[in-house]
């Protein structure tokens, strides 16, 4: 990726379609009085479209949703809050886009559920001249700015870390990769980034790109890989995020396998970092999530305002279908039970009393957790 590359100022759009409130299924749109980059007058409004792949208690819902309405409300003060969109659903997801189109938003920040589904839709933005903010995921199509964090430093991590945990086994051992879905481009530079650090250190037993990143998916695969190779010969678990760690350590539990070899994960879910309290899970990546909203909410405005996003890009990305993409790459954290007060507690994400139920409480005690 190159740096210091920016694109052109998308030019102002006409604002006589931007007052109006939408509704697509689940979800609002941001709208409301915002004025130009110099203030404004009070007779321009600014309309931002918001899809996110996930709601309620995904990290979407949890934590990128109100950190971006939040950031989005300090740059537009006159805005009222916004409600997001959310599906799962591919093509959920390509129709509440078309809709926000065809209703006239002025600007788009869209976390792919998936960036090949959504291509068209993409171009047909770009063709009503509606910016698109790529959000964690980078979409196929004209994309005018990205907000991701460094995939190949998220595998590393997470590499480094197995490694870490496998001690002498680490030379040599065998280990299964649990990676995500092949529509999700981030799935693959995780696991580039993974293998950067482990080829040639150890033997990948079975590795799986699991559909969907759905946990019953990653279930499954994990269980095949106990039966072909038995848990005896397993000495660790590259899986790319929680949910699917939390797959590999039901189906080991379910083998009775034991001791649980170490497991990887990434987005640092509670249940994550209660199960690195636990001892079942070695370790997850934690991503700040408030910076990366607050970079999308920037561009948005200022994309929808029609500047330049130069000052805001730190570099820049191509996709399957785009070259210099004004991006913000940024860097994550390895979380281990030995950083989990000075990460994730510290930050606000979770607190000690959420981590530490009554249950935990002897393994929080002796991570040093509780007084």
């Amino acid at each position: 990726m190159g740096l210091g590359v920016g694109r052109t100022a998308v030019k102002r759009r006409s604002l006589s379609r931007a007052g109006a409130a939408l509704v697509v299924g689940a979800g609002l749109v941001l709208t409301g009085a915002c004025g130009g980059g110099d203030g404004g007058s009070g007779d321009e409004s600014l309309t931002v479209g918001v899809l996110l792949p996930g709601g309620g208690a995904s990290r979407f819902g949890q934590f990128d949703r109100p950190l971006i309405e939040k950031r989005l409300k300090e740059l537009c003060p006159g805005c009222p809050a916004a409600a997001v969109a959310a599906t799962a659903e591919p093509a959920v997801q390509r129709q509440q886009l078309d809709a926000m189109i065809t209703r006239g938003v002025d600007v788009l920040i869209v976390a792919a559920v998936d960036p090949k589904v959504l291509r068209s839709s993409v171009e047909a933005a770009e063709r009503a001249d509606i910016p698109v903010v790529a959000y964690d995921r980078l979409a196929q199509g004209p994309i005018s700015g990205y907000v991701t964090f460094d995939g190949d430093i998220v595998g590393k991590l997470q590499a480094e870390e197995l490694l870490k945990a496998m001690g002498d086994k680490a030379d040599g051992g065998q280990i299964v990769m649990m990676n995500g879905a092949t529509n999700d481009p981030n799935a693959g530079w995780f696991k580039r980034g993974a293998l950067s650090v482990l080829e040639g250190e150890v033997k990948i037993g079975k590795s799986y790109d699991t559909v969907g990143w759905r946990p019953e998916n990653g279930y499954v695969n994990m269980s095949g890989a106990i039966s072909a190779l038995g848990a005896e010969n397993i000495d660790g678990v590259l899986a790319a995020n929680d949910s699917l760690a939390g797959a590999v350590v039901s189906a080991l539990n379910a083998s009775a396998v034991r001791p649980l070899p170490p497991v990887t994960g990434q987005d640092a879910d509670l249940v994550a970092i209660q199960r690195i309290v636990q001892g079942s899970q070695h370790m997850t990546v934690y991503k700040p999530f408030e910076p990366a909203a607050d970079a999308a909410a920037e561009m948005a405005v200022a994309l929808g305002r029609g500047e330049a996003v130069d000052d805001i890009a730190t570099g820049t990305v191509d996709s399957p279908t785009d070259k210099n993409i004004p991006a913000v790459l940024l860097p994550s954290v390895a979380v281990t039970v030995d950083n989990i007060e000075e990460t994730v507690v510290e930050d606000g994400m979770h607190s000690i009393d959420q981590i530490c139920t009554p249950k935990l409480r002897p393994a929080c005690d002796k991570a040093g957790l509780t007084p």
